[in-house]
């Protein structure tokens, strides 16, 4: 049993080395991509849009494209042309890899495993290179009027070079051309001019023929219309016989019936005067009535009228006098309602007032029993040092008492005093106000500038006499140094009416007096 094994064994080896070659050898190209297999054989296997098997580790597949490729054509620096003109012309070639087996043989050594973009950047100076040289074989002329032709002698000279190259061109189309000194424009505005001349020409002469195809056709119109017009005025003058014959009929028998019909016109007017006159005088009489009875109704109108505007008159009155009244009324309810109410806040003031009074009587009432009360227990306290002075104050109140008689004088002569400036002032002040005085003379022996100033002191003599008559006070004795007062007490001061003793400074006051 082992050697059937043994022999098997091989088989099963063969078999997995196969699977794994045909698993990881298997490729597939698609339609425009060709892979090459090399390694093996001399020639490299080619497949398009098919699959084959490549062995690991001793063939390869590389990759050439097939595609349609579009190289752009464009002379970088202008060429010139047979007749010497610099151009610039802009093509578009489409080119492809070539199908047979030789051709993917030559591209496969020159474009194996690039992309489209690469293998059109190589021949795009080929390409060029051609259409370059073309160009220097023709003329200007011939390159714009006859791009078909260009395009083909470029796709010949440079098929030679891309069939070297294993490369086919599918077509070449010319984009633009220009040139450096607008020569083309100027060849396309002479062609313009002539295409105008030729079509001026052309319009003229067609103008030409319509005009005469026009005068002959207006001349066939005009003897139709002359033909026409004789034709119509035979017949409107045969039309016209023919409605003057029916006219005069006409005419005749409306004579007559005018002739009837003013007959009876006539006697028709001669009954409507007749109507009229008779409506006329009919009319009269109704105007008439009618204006006496407008007299009458004016005659009420007017005494309505003047009896409703009395009425609305003295009703006007009434309402006047009512209102009047209402308003006086009104006014004085107002009045009576003022005094009431003033009179009530009089009274509520008044009470008040009062209470305030009250309020302050009592509190004064108060104020004074509690210094009544202090004096008094305070009285109490000094009573044995008040009995010890009773005899000076006895006669310290003697002394005071006959202060107080003289006080009330030399109060006043005080204030007098006092105001006796101000009356200078005012007795002067009308002399202040003289701007100007003229003395003339002042008799007996005096000039006028004495007798002014001295009256001053006159007038002051007299307002001092008569103070001292008013107030029975001698003031020129007060005014003295030693006067009574002085000699009698040291405290009195003539600074004003309201100063007093000092009450703790009475038993001195009447000691140094007594002294």
């Amino acid at each position: 049993m082992m050697g059937p094994l043994v022999s098997i064994i091989p088989v099963f080896v063969l078999i997995a080395l196969l699977v794994l070659v045909i698993a990881t050898g298997y490729v597939k190209a698609p339609p425009d991509k060709a892979f090459i297999i090399s390694g093996l054989r001399k020639t490299p296997r080619i497949l398009i849009g098919r699959a084959g098997i490549k062995i690991p580790f001793f063939e390869r597949v590389d990759v050439l494209y097939l595609g349609q490729m579009t190289v752009d054509i464009k002379t970088e620096q202008s060429v010139p042309t047979n007749d010497f003109i610099n151009v610039n012309v802009d093509a578009v070639a489409k080119v492809r890899i070539g199908n047979t087996a030789e051709a993917i043989q030559l591209a496969s050594k020159n474009f194996l495993n690039k992309s489209s973009e690469q293998i059109t950047c190589d021949l795009q100076d080929s390409l060029q290179g051609n259409m370059r040289e073309i160009i220097g074989t023709l003329a200007l002329k011939t390159i714009n009027t006859d791009r078909d032709s260009f395009s083909d002698q470029v796709m010949a000279k440079a098929s030679k070079d891309m069939q070297k190259l294993g490369i086919e061109i599918l077509s070449c189309n010319i984009q633009n051309v220009t040139d450096e000194k607008g020569l083309i424009s100027d060849l396309g505005m002479d062609n313009t001019s002539k295409i105008k001349k030729d079509a001026a020409i052309a319009k003229a002469q067609a103008d030409r023929d319509v005009a005469i195809a026009q005068a002959e056709a207006d001349k066939a119109a005009n003897d139709a219309r002359v033909a026409a017009q004789t034709e119509i005025a035979e017949k409107n003058n045969a039309l016209s016989i023919k409605q003057a014959e029916l006219k005069k009929q006409s005419d005749t028998a409306k004579a007559v019936a005018d002739a009837a019909y003013e007959i009876q016109q006539q006697e028709q007017q001669k009954s409507i005067q007749t109507a009229t006159v008779n409506a006329q005088i009919a009319k009269a009489e109704r105007d008439a009535e009618l204006k006496q009875k407008q007299v009458q109704v004016r005659e009420q109108e007017l005494a309505a009228q003047i009896e409703k505007q009395a009425d609305a008159e003295k009703y006007r009155a009434e309402k006047l006098a009512e209102a009047d009244l209402i308003q006086r009324q009104k006014k004085a309810e107002a009045a009576k309602y003022e005094e009431l109410k003033r009179a009530e806040a009089q009274k509520a003031q008044a009470e008040a007032q009062k209470y305030s009074a009250e309020q302050e009587a009592a509190g004064i009432k108060a104020k004074y029993d509690a210094e009544a009360a202090g004096i008094a227990a305070k009285g109490l306290a000094e009573a044995e040092s008040i009995r010890a002075k009773g005899l000076a104050e006895a006669e310290a109140m003697e002394k005071k008492a006959e202060a107080y008689k003289k006080y009330n004088g030399a109060a006043m002569a005080e204030m007098m005093i006092k105001i006796m400036p101000q009356m200078a002032a005012e007795i002067a002040k009308p002399l202040s106000q003289i701007d100007k005085i003229n003395i003339y003379g002042g008799g007996e022996g005096t000039n006028g500038v004495s007798q002014i100033s001295g009256n001053m002191p006159i007038v002051m003599k007299q307002v001092f006499d008569t103070m001292s008559e008013a107030t029975g006070v001698d003031l020129s004795e007060i005014m003295k140094a030693n006067t009574y007062d002085a000699k009698v007490t040291r405290n009195v001061n003539l600074t004003g009416a309201e100063n007093i003793l000092s009450p703790n400074t009475d038993a001195q006051t009447a000691d140094a007096s007594t002294e």
